[in-house]
């Protein structure tokens, strides 16, 4: 009884160690995020502070993946389709090592490869993207070829919710199922706002959860800045058998500058230096 104690108690202290470093991790990220828009006078860092902490679990706990080998053929894949959150793509891939820190401040510059939108030149990135609705289909792809070679990495895709939108995801999400990709799974970073209004607005999206059931999809709906939450659903086997999955992830655009959060204008805008120093004092980081 004692052993079995013990042990329950050493694996909540390692959950607990990884949540504390994923937080901090999504905390760097987000204070990235800030500089690199700001010195680049670029769009998009309400989208980056959205999913900061979903790339954070991902890169910190739940992918296998190894920066000194970029291309390892077992690593589990991530097509972050929703490319303009580049800054925050670069800033994650620098922090667990794939590119140097010093970098980051060439984003968006004139000859730097850290393009504006997410760029395949970049090590670690799977896929150049951008034009949205296609990185679904591509990382449906990658699956079907894991499961035709019968490796066990997995292929993550991040989707935003504005990108649901596009008819080619639909397409993809009902071929996923047909071909039980089990190993496929797409993350959608609902923050609720997207180009020129609310999603709700736009385009409703309601009941999003169960448009993914009715396709056969595997479902988890969660507080996407949930660190918890997050390992959990993006560790967890998939939810139904040889099927694809979905986690809905419930977020705030702009989140963790209080001035940013859920504010349609940060889709576009850019922060100033004033603006810079009070968002990287929220975020505990220093100009």
């Amino acid at each position: 009884m004692e052993v079995v104690v013990g042990s329950a108690v050493e694996a909540h202290m390692d959950q607990l160690t990884n949540h504390l470093a994923t937080e901090a991790l999504a905390a760097r990220l987000r204070a990235h995020a800030v500089r690199m828009t700001n010195r680049a006078k670029a769009s998009h860092v309400g989208s980056c502070l959205s999913m900061a902490d979903i790339l954070a679990v991902l890169y910190g706990a739940a992918m296998r993946t190894d920066s000194a080998r970029p291309d390892w053929a077992d690593r589990d894949r991530l097509v972050v389709s929703k490319g303009h959150a580049a800054a925050i793509v670069y800033a994650v891939l620098a922090e667990q090592g794939f590119i140097d820190l010093a970098e980051l401040e060439t984003y968006a510059q004139n000859g730097s490869r850290l393009a504006g939108h997410v760029t395949k030149t970049v090590p670690g990135v799977e896929l150049s993207t951008g034009s949205l609705g296609h990185g679904l289909p591509v990382a449906a792809g990658m699956a079907l070829a894991a499961k035709r070679a019968g490796a066990d990495w997995r292929a993550f895709c991040i989707v935003s919710d504005g990108e649901l939108d596009e008819g080619s995801n639909w397409e993809a999400i009902q071929f996923a199922q047909h071909a039980r990709l089990d190993s496929l799974v797409a993350i959608v970073d609902y923050n609720k706002i997207q180009s020129f209004g609310t999603v709700a607005e736009v385009s409703d999206l309601h009941p999003l959860a169960d448009k993914f059931r009715a396709f056969n999809w595997g479902v988890h709906e969660i507080d996407g800045h949930d660190h918890a939450a997050l390992l959990t659903a993006l560790s967890a086997p998939p939810v139904l058998p040889t099927r694809p999955t979905v986690v809905i992830c419930h977020t705030v655009k702009g989140k963790g500058v209080s001035f940013m959060e859920d504010k349609l204008a940060w889709h576009y805008k850019n922060p100033d230096d004033e603006q810079v120093i009070a968002a990287l004092a929220e975020l505990g980081a220093t100009p």
